[in-house]
């Protein structure tokens, strides 16, 4: 195998540290010692000079030219390597895709499907017009910067014309000057104002994150409510654990809220398992049951009809008689994991407050090193958190919660309504409900609770529609809720218009169509030609404001900017979807997880299928009814369970639909000379190719 190059690549997670590293070639004609480290400098200033003082000798510089000839090889057969790999890798998951559409796997009829249908069209279009532009560039026609709407370039001689097909082709230019371009600007001047108000948006945010800094402003907590003789009253707490097939990651979680610091006795954990796969039930009542004979006030609640996804299982679980006797709720999803201390954190600032109604931390993420997939959540989810819900929270008590890492007051969750599951982000739509009954919310920026990132893109994906699909879908529900609110103007204002419509609707709609389809186009109508600060200075400068709350990502500032525009087609189809009602608008996938508890678990896993494996043989007993009930699964009925299938990585034909389209405008490019413009669609193609290749993230197989 051949050395590398010894260059820390910023997207994987094998650093090099320091060490030092020998390369050593021997043969009997030479020998070749590179060391890189602190004793590099010492070994330099150790080399001999000559009595006159020149430098090294040409024996050595012979050394470094053969070591410099080796490494590059090395980086050479590395390079080939992967060329040679890619063709075939690529073949393959086309041949995976397309024994999918046989099997009825394909995309279906709807929205998402007349989107790829648009884009295919597109693309068509764009390689014809290509093929003219070639054409006519190589029989002298084309110029560099044609300008047809000034009169005088549009009339000519009738000897200058030559031929019909000439005659043709500046008929056509002469129809898109005069009838195209005009809406292609209107368009692009459309979107260009919804990007310059978003940006505005954007450093609204951050100036006001940088003020909360300056000023230290937080919440605080009077005095230490926990000292010894301060007669607190700890008030009784409900933890409640959603979860569904969470076979990765369920004993984390149960394992983390069971450690919570609170009194027993006012302290209860409802473990809500809505899985399918009855192998996995049994893991979760056998620890369950594991936790309960050490003294942990913990239930196990598992629906017998799964409807209503998460929704429904939160409803469920507050209907129970026992729940009258908790003022507090505090949920956590299944991946994640709170610290002991998490509930003396958050439950004091309740106190004295009666009209705060939520009070949430923030995530931190145990992987986000990853791969490239995770550093890039980790900058929208650090900007997220750290001036989105922080601001919000401290300026305007209202902010859209989350899901997880809260506790709320049960109160102020049965007179906004409780839990519905009239949409899939039930959680932004019981934020909105009480907010519009006039709670208050608080958000703990320095409070963190530990959980994943998807780390691969199929389900970072899903993810991200759903999160983009739910806020449309409840606009349309609770919009005419909002007008009749009796809150104030502004505050409606800023529901309406911020919350939803700028924040929600407007960034997926202009950067898809601004980047995907205007850019594309004015390539091919150069008369209607969009400006370089629009799709260099602006956008850069947005990265930078979004990559301000995670400074060791600003490395990844350029591929940041291109997977977010690359996602825009995803956020996009999911606006309308939920914007119209469209059936993917109501689909709910659980997000896969690799269950890390750490970035050094590698163990756990193995751990797990152990107990997975010996789930048959081995018998719990388990609170029922005041009886010892056993755990047995008969042989047969374990071998009805299906076992987990290796899924592999597959193709994204809207991504590489569009990544063909904005590589025949970058090709188009060339022709009138537009430097940036060729290199943003360059780069933007690669981008898209890349991740309709399902090239970034994890691997599956």
């Amino acid at each position: 195998m051949s050395p590398g190059l010894g260059l820390a690549y910023p997207w994987g997670r094998d650093v090099r540290r320091g060490t030092p590293v020998v390369v050593t070639m021997e043969n009997p004609n030479y020998s070749v010692v590179e060391i890189d480290g602190p004793e590099a400098e010492a070994l330099r200033a150790s080399l001999p000079l000559t009595d006159k003082g020149r430098g090294r000798s040409a024996k050595q510089f012979t050394w470094v030219l053969l070591l410099r000839a080796h490494r590059a090889a090395g980086c050479l057969a590395s390079l080939a390597a992967v060329f040679w790999a890619l063709p075939s890798t690529v073949a393959k998951r086309f041949r995976r895709a397309a024994a999918a559409a046989g099997e009825g796997e394909g995309p279906g009829h709807g929205q998402g499907w007349m989107l790829y249908k648009f884009i295919k069209g597109f693309l068509a279009l764009s390689l014809l017009a290509l093929a003219v532009e070639l054409a006519a560039y190589w029989n002298g026609w084309h110029f560099q910067r044609p300008n047809l709407a000034v009169p005088e370039l549009r009339v000519l001689e009738v000897k200058d014309i030559q031929g019909w097909v000439h005659l043709a082709y500046l008929t056509w230019m002469s129809f898109r000057a005069d009838y195209i371009r005009r809406p292609i600007e209107f368009l692009s001047k459309a979107c260009i104002l919804l990007f310059v108000v978003q940006s505005l948006d954007r450093l609204v945010l951050c100036l006001g994150c940088f003020w909360i800094k300056l000023k230290k402003i937080k919440p605080r907590i009077e005095g230490d409510p926990f000292r010894e003789g301060s007669g607190y009253l700890h008030p009784t707490v409900l933890v409640q654990i959603p979860m569904c097939n969470e076979k990765e990651v369920y004993e984390q979680s149960i394992s983390a809220a069971c450690q919570l610091d609170w009194p027993r006795d006012k302290f209860l954990k409802q473990v809500l398992d809505d899985s399918s796969d009855e192998s996995i039930q049994m893991l979760i009542k056998a620890e369950v049951s594991k936790w309960t004979q050490q003294g942990v006030n913990i239930v196990y609640r598992h629906r017998v009809l799964r409807t209503e996804y998460k929704a429904g299982n939160l409803k469920s679980a507050m209907s129970c008689d026992y729940v009258k006797n908790y003022e507090f709720v505090a949920i956590f999803y299944a991946d994640f994991q709170p610290s002991p201390d998490f509930l003396k954190k958050t439950i004091p600032h309740f106190e004295g407050n009666p009209e705060i109604g939520l009070v949430q931390a923030r995530w931190s993420f145990v992987n986000k090193d990853e791969n490239l997939l995770t550093r890039l959540q980790n900058i929208n989810l650090c900007f997220h958190f750290e001036v989105e819900q922080q601001v919000n929270g401290v300026f305007l008590n209202f902010f859209g919660f989350n899901g997880t890492t809260g506790v709320w007051r049960i109160q102020a969750l049965e007179e906004s309504g409780g839990w519905l599951e009239r949409t899939t982000l039930e959680d932004m739509d019981i934020a909105v409900r009480a907010h519009l009954n006039g709670w208050k919310f608080v958000f703990l920026n320095d409070v963190k609770v530990l959980c994943e990132l998807p780390e691969s893109y199929e389900a970072y994906r899903k993810q991200q529609h759903r999160w983009h699909s739910g806020p449309m879908h409840l606009f349309r529900l609770c919009l005419s809720d909002i007008i009749t609110a009796k809150i104030s103007s502004w505050k409606k204002a800023n529901l309406i218009l911020l919350f939803f419509l700028l924040r929600k609707l407007i960034l997926p709609f202009y950067s898809f169509t601004l980047f995907c389809v205007i850019l594309p186009l004015t390539m091919f109508v150069p008369e209607a030609e969009l400006s370089v600060w629009v799709i260099c200075y602006v956008p850069v400068c947005m990265s930078f404001l979004n990559i301000l709350p995670s400074p060791r990502s600003f490395p990844f500032i350029v591929p940041y900017l291109l997977f977010e525009n690359t996602m825009s087609v995803t956020k996009f189809n999911a606006m309308l979807s939920g914007l119209f009602k469209l059936g993917s608008s109501y689909e709910w996938i659980v997000t896969k997880k690799s269950g890390r508890s750490s970035e050094l678990d590698l163990f756990t896993a193995e751990d797990k299928d152990k107990k997975g494996a010996m789930l048959p043989q081995f018998q719990k007993q388990l609170p029922g009814k005041g009886e010892l009930v056993e755990i047995n699964v008969p042989r047969e009925q374990h071998e009805k369970v299906p076992h987990d299938t290796k899924k592999a990585n597959k193709i994204y034909k809207k991504e590489l639909a569009l990544s063909l389209l904005l590589l025949t405008a970058a090709t188009r490019s060339l022709l009138s000379a537009q430097g940036i413009h060729f290199y943003f669609l360059l780069f933007q193609g690669v981008s898209f190719l890349v991740v309709g290749l399902d090239l970034i993230g994890e691997q599956i197989s």
